[in-house]
């Protein structure tokens, strides 16, 4: 199925672009996540006439993610879990925590957002994940995990 992007998709193309893509995908994630619209010639020519208006929406999307991720690069997070003798946590810290610690010091960030290349953190001690503000804006963000013992 060929589709227009309404917005950047990773490993897909551009806002404008017509693209191929199976028809699975583009039923049940594209569409419905307002990323997409089928091309056909009517969708192209509503696409065309809104065009300066969403390239202006998806600036205005790009400023304000670089803004969030300038405050935002560089912090640290504190969690606390409870932890053995040994450093090693009683279950683990993951990207929901972070998400939502961050939420409390005021960033708004989802937990899809937070990406932990080498999954849950099961130890205590410092580590780094990366924060997806938007397709072009990735910071680092500092998490430093503190035991608690039971």
């Amino acid at each position: 199925m060929q589709v227009i992007l309404l917005e950047k998709v990773i490993n897909l193309g551009n806002l404008g672009e017509i693209v191929k893509v199976k028809d699975g995908y583009a039923r049940n994630y594209l569409i419905p996540h307002g990323q997409a619209r089928r091309a056909t010639e009517a969708n192209k020519a509503e696409f065309e006439a809104k065009r300066v208006e969403l390239e202006k929406q998806a600036a205005a999307k790009l400023s304000e993610a670089q803004a969030l991720g300038e405050k935002l690069a560089g912090q640290t997070v504190k969690l606390t879990q409870k932890a053995g003798v040994d450093g090693r946590l009683f279950g683990s810290v993951t990207n929901f925590d972070i998400a939502e610690e961050l939420t409390k010091t005021g960033f708004k960030v989802q937990k899809s957002q937070v990406r932990m290349p080498n999954g849950p953190i099961k130890t205590v001690g410092d580590s780094t994940v990366s924060v997806a503000l938007h397709t072009d804006v990735v910071v680092d963000v500092n998490v430093t995990v503190y035991g608690e013992t039971a």
